[in-house]
């Protein structure tokens, strides 16, 4: 009777100890769980802060405001703007194409 209860003893303890190591798994896997949660909602906040400031980049004015200022473009207006037809560069010499403001690439291609 006494090797039954040995054998009971032993199997409790080892049960006991199997129910500590599962419950110590079960704490560690939910606080990695909640740390993922927390990083994701941290990261869904990132984006979207990032395609707030993506939409506010692409504005028309901001576009317009860099177009100006970083490469010196301007609106067109009838008083600079060239009007060329199609049967006057072709009949014309590269020379009046240049001084038409037909670029040189252009004009050597019309000779």
């Amino acid at each position: 009777m006494s090797r039954v209860n040995l054998f009971l003893l032993l199997t409790l303890l080892a049960s006991a100890l199997y129910l500590v190591s599962v419950q110590y798994e079960s704490r560690r896997l939910f606080s990695e769980l909640d740390k993922a949660r927390s990083q994701a909602h941290r990261i869904e906040a990132d984006n979207e802060r990032l395609q707030v400031e993506r939409r506010a980049q692409a504005t028309p004015l901001r576009v317009e405001k860099l177009a100006k200022e970083q490469l010196q473009m301007r609106s067109t207006t009838p008083a600079i703007t060239h009007y060329v037809t199609y049967g006057s560069v072709a009949r014309a010499p590269a020379s009046a194409a240049l001084a038409q403001g037909v670029g040189p690439a252009i004009a050597g291609r019309i000779q």
